[in-house]
């Protein structure tokens, strides 16, 4: 069984507010072909366990939802680190979330109270690092956010233990927006007969 961590960037920290930004496309489009690499590389059991953010988290498992219909070892977990995670958030956010969950094949706090203190984010840190093999991060640490305690976490913890530590950075992004936009030009073209 593998299993990995995926996370990254806040929807708000890549400027993306609708799911139909060309933004998400892109960061889903880059998500999607590497867990592609991941899950071709065997046919064992193979976790995403995932956070509950609104961005690359939540991006990371539709994608891998998607993916379940051709990767029949693909299994989608999402960890909360605490009950009532979403509770401040807006109606909209809090309904994709619970559908978020209910669709994936694990879903449940790692913390059952509401938010007291801190030192439950670390004991979610803490979960997520010591039952997963790898993480996955749409990361840039040159433009070090809320992620940057995650990647250190893991830099410290692959450290001691085979963690290897994948990224996603600005550059790749890039590059992909640039591939996607060729193709979408390439497509409009041929629509007009060119």
């Amino acid at each position: 069984m593998r299993r990995l961590w995926v996370t990254g960037y806040r929807s708000y920290e890549l400027n993306t507010f609708k799911d139909d930004d060309p933004k998400v496309l892109v960061v889903k489009r880059v998500l999607t072909a590497r867990l592609k690499s991941y899950l071709d590389e065997g046919q064992d059991e193979f976790w995403l366990i995932t956070g509950p953010q609104l961005g690359t988290e939540q991006w990371s498992a539709e994608c891998a939802l998607e993916l379940r219909k051709d990767y029949h070892q693909l299994k989608v977990a999402i960890m909360l680190p605490f009950a009532d995670f979403a509770g401040k958030w807006n109606a909209a956010n809090q309904a994709k979330l619970a559908t978020l969950r209910e669709r994936v094949n694990f879903s449940k706090e790692v913390t059952t109270k509401p938010y007291e203190s801190p030192e439950q984010l670390r004991l979610y840190q803490q979960f997520m690092i010591t039952h997963t093999d790898r993480m996955l991060m749409v990361y840039d640490p040159d433009h070090p956010g809320k992620p940057k305690y995650d990647y250190r976490l893991a830099q410290k913890y692959g450290e001691d233990q085979n963690y290897p530590l994948d990224l996603i950075d600005f550059d790749e992004l890039q590059e992909a927006a640039l591939e996607w936009g060729e193709e979408e030009r390439e497509k409009k073209l041929a629509e007009k007969g060119f």
